[in-house]
């Protein structure tokens, strides 16, 4: 009967942890060494409760809510004219319209490089 009391105590003790540590990491919008601390539980403990689906699960959705906020935070900067955060968005989410940085590796004034490789076999094969 004790060892039973004892899980339950266990149990219980894990429960709360992970109930404070979904509240922490709300309030830290996602970050996971923060909320750790907030809630008082060590970072490797937080990756041993990711193995359950439901505590995971609970923490991609808070996850998702940060990054749209981050992202409503992008629009706002570009709605304030930060010519940045518009370039930002175009090289992420507007390479499919063309808005692609590339790197053209070429030769002097623009013309093609003349490169060669050859592969020497020496006949040496230990």
């Amino acid at each position: 009967m004790f060892h039973s009391q004892m899980n339950r105590k266990e149990m219980n003790k894990t429960e709360h942890n992970k109930k404070a540590l979904l509240e922490a990491l709300e309030k830290a919008l996602g970050v996971v060494t923060t909320a750790c601390r907030q809630a008082g539980v060590g970072r490797t403990t937080y990756y041993e409760y990711l193995k359950d689906k439901d505590f995971k699960k609970q923490v991609e959705e808070i996850q998702d809510v940060a990054l749209d906020f981050a992202e409503s935070q992008l629009h706002q900067q570009i709605q304030d004219g930060n010519t940045a955060a518009t370039i930002f968005l175009l090289k992420t989410k507007g390479k499919k319209r063309g808005f692609v940085e590339r790197q053209e590796i070429t030769g002097a004034e623009g013309l093609p490089n003349d490169i060669t490789i050859k592969i020497i076999d020496s006949g040496d094969r230990n």
